[in-house]
């Protein structure tokens, strides 16, 4: 990866760290040529192809009438059988492809562009296909998108969101009262940075593809959720059991009243489960590199020979702490060398057949059964 402080074609000639500090999460950054020359991840026949398969998320958006009221819309969730999706000649319509890195390698390497922000907030990658005048309506994100034209023209107005207000009974989120400010036509290799909660409409100037990167947005209540489930998974019985004494009783004319006492026992048995940081860090840790939900891994064909370096699969997510390795929501203590090799393999996403030769023992288990698992391969 390039210097981190050196200016970058792909953010307008801005270092990430500038980026960063001037534009993530604050405002708009438009980037003509970020990405000279580029090529759709993939063709359109096999765009319409991927969306049918049972392991991929997509949806097809036909936008109906026009007039001067509102427009009728239609949504459809996958698999969409390629004689589900419309005619090319239809004006307004769009098929959105979510999770195209998992399952094309041009967009699992155009995704690691954008490894300046932590793998924890990175997302995916989804490709947007329209027709003449397609788009999905003005709407915003709860999250930091970057828009990268990669076919064919999109004209995007964006602006501020004053009114959040969305037209009611609707298949999409569309705002109902969208005030744009701006106005760009991107054209193939241009790119358009959009903060979490600004407007933005997208309409296709004839066919056109664009690719989206997106980024979690853990949310307090759901995170909260998550973690605290994983807590309690992790919970030894303790020898002998604590368990809750109520020798001061009294007899009660109330017997559906909850004690307080034991209320107290409650809520102190709960603090002492999250009293350790790691253990909140571990479960943070394990749910944030949990695969989704329409992931799974093809078996490995042959077990990890000497002389070879090895590479993650382009499903697998993998993060560190100062104590554990992550990877596919498990969890492994490692310090000293072991360690910094697998922090290397969640850093760079590949291990050198030199450095893979002096692993420990530990370690060179630990890549043996990922590469049987299916979450890491050979790489010759």
């Amino acid at each position: 990866m390039p210097e981190l402080d050196q200016p970058w074609a792909l953010l307008g000639g801005l270092s990430p760290q500038t980026f960063m500090r001037k534009h993530w999460q604050k405002k708009p950054l438009l980037i003509r040529q970020a990405v000279p020359g580029v090529q759709p991840p993939l063709s359109r026949p096999a765009l319409f192809d991927l969306a049918g398969q049972d392991d991929v998320e997509s949806r097809l958006i036909v936008q109906g009438g026009t007039g001067k009221k509102a427009p009728a819309w239609a949504l459809h969730h996958g698999p969409i059988a390629r004689t589900r999706i419309p005619k090319l000649a239809q004006p307004r319509w769009t098929l959105l492809v979510q999770g195209l890195d998992l399952h094309v390698p041009a967009a699992h390497e155009l995704l690691k562009q954008f490894r300046f922000v932590p793998d924890a907030r990175l997302d995916d990658l989804m490709i947007s296909y329209a027709s003449d005048g397609g788009g999905v309506g003005p709407h915003y994100d709860s999250y930091d998108v970057f828009l990268l034209q990669v076919h064919g023209k999109r004209r995007w107005r964006i602006g501020p969101i004053d009114d959040p207000t969305l037209l009611p009974d609707m298949p999409v989120k569309i705002l109902a009262n969208f005030q744009p400010t701006e106005e760009y036509v991107l054209e193939p290799g241009d790119m358009l940075y959009l903060p979490p909660r600004w407007g933005h409409d997208g309409i296709a100037e004839g066919e056109c593809m664009t690719c989206s990167v997106g980024f979690r947005v853990p949310e307090t209540s759901e995170l909260t959720r998550d973690v605290l489930i994983r807590v309690g998974e992790t919970l030894e019985c303790e020898d002998p059991p604590r368990l809750y004494k109520d020798p001061k009783q009294l007899a009660t004319a109330e017997p559906g009243r909850i004690p307080p006492g034991l209320q107290a026992f409650a809520a102190e048995a709960v603090a002492r489960a999250l009293k350790d940081p790691q253990s909140l860090n571990t479960a943070l840790g394990e749910m944030l590199t949990e695969p989704k939900p329409r992931v799974w891994f093809d078996l490995g064909a042959e077990p990890l020979a000497d002389g070879v370096g090895v590479v993650l699969d382009a499903k697998t997510r993998m993060m560190y702490d100062d104590h554990c390795i992550y990877a596919n929501g498990e969890s492994w203590r490692a310090a000293g060398a072991d360690a910094r090799v697998l922090r290397e393999l969640a850093d760079q996403r590949r291990l050198s057949a030199a450095r893979v030769a002096k692993v420990s023992d530990a370690v060179r288990g630990l890549l043996e059964q990922w590469v049987d698992d299916g979450w890491l391969h050979p790489e010759g």
